[in-house]
């Protein structure tokens, strides 16, 4: 089963829906390949903006930063739900950009082979935890260097990416697909390429989907007629 997912590092509710799926798989048992893709919900967004969270929350929904807080307050309170304990007072401004950017070196090393597979996951859970839980800024290029080498990924090759644009073209296009799966809000989850949840859904939701994924899954059954006794055909198929 494939499992593609895209989110941001930045989404309160793509780290609980991170751990929802990871539930539902657990439970049934289900094994996936997981690939994340990039999703930035604001790319205009600096890494040295003085603003608090709810201060931003507030002003970017034409809120006051009384409202960012209770904002901060419930979704804290959904992360409890999922076992993550939020730390949104601390939580800094970051631009995506060079996050999502390792997190496409962490796909192509991981598919060639030249680290394990699940290293991206790593990665990416490594990136949600620094931004909810440590208050770490993502978005600066000395902690980003920090995270991916902790997770395995190789300095230089980490280093050459933060110095240039590799990759960039690759988050754009990320964002694109999901635009057009009518994704209108992260995080968004295509399972088999057939079955799409879209939001930190309940859990029952990806139970669900991955049952009908499962279901599609399931080998053909062969009915044949009774004592049949046509050679016409092998059990390889008919000649031609």
């Amino acid at each position: 089963m494939r499992i593609d997912v895209w989110s941001d590092v930045v989404c309160p509710f793509c780290y609980i829906g991170k751990r929802r799926l990871e539930q539902a798989l657990a439970e049934s048992g289900d094994s996936a390949e997981i690939v994340w893709h990039s999703f930035q919900l604001d790319p205009s967004s600096s890494n040295d903006d003085p603003r608090d969270l709810p201060t931003r929350l507030g002003e970017k929904y034409g809120r006051d930063r009384a409202w960012g807080v209770q904002a901060n307050e419930q979704v804290t309170l959904a992360a409890a739900e999922v076992g993550l304990e939020y730390h949104l007072e601390d939580a800094k401004s970051a631009n995506t950009l060079d996050a999502h950017r390792l997190l496409h070196l962490a796909l192509e090393v991981q598919t060639s082979g030249e680290l394990p597979a699940g290293t991206q996951s790593q990665l990416k859970e490594r990136l949600l935890k620094a931004y909810f839980v440590d208050g770490l800024p993502v978005g600066d290029a000395d902690t980003l260097t920090t995270l991916a080498v902790e997770v395995g990924l190789p300095a230089d090759r980490v280093a050459e990416v933060l110095a240039g644009t590799d990759y960039a073209d690759d988050v754009a296009a990320d964002q694109a697909q999901a635009l057009a799966y009518g994704a209108n809000g992260v995080p968004f989850f295509v399972i088999d390429q057939k079955y799409g949840v879209s939001g930190a859904q309940p859990l029952e939701v990806f139970q669900e989907a991955l049952r009908r994924a499962n279901a599609d899954r399931k080998p053909v059954t062969l009915i044949t007629a009774p004592n049949s006794d046509d050679t016409t055909c092998g059990p390889d198929g008919c000649a031609i």
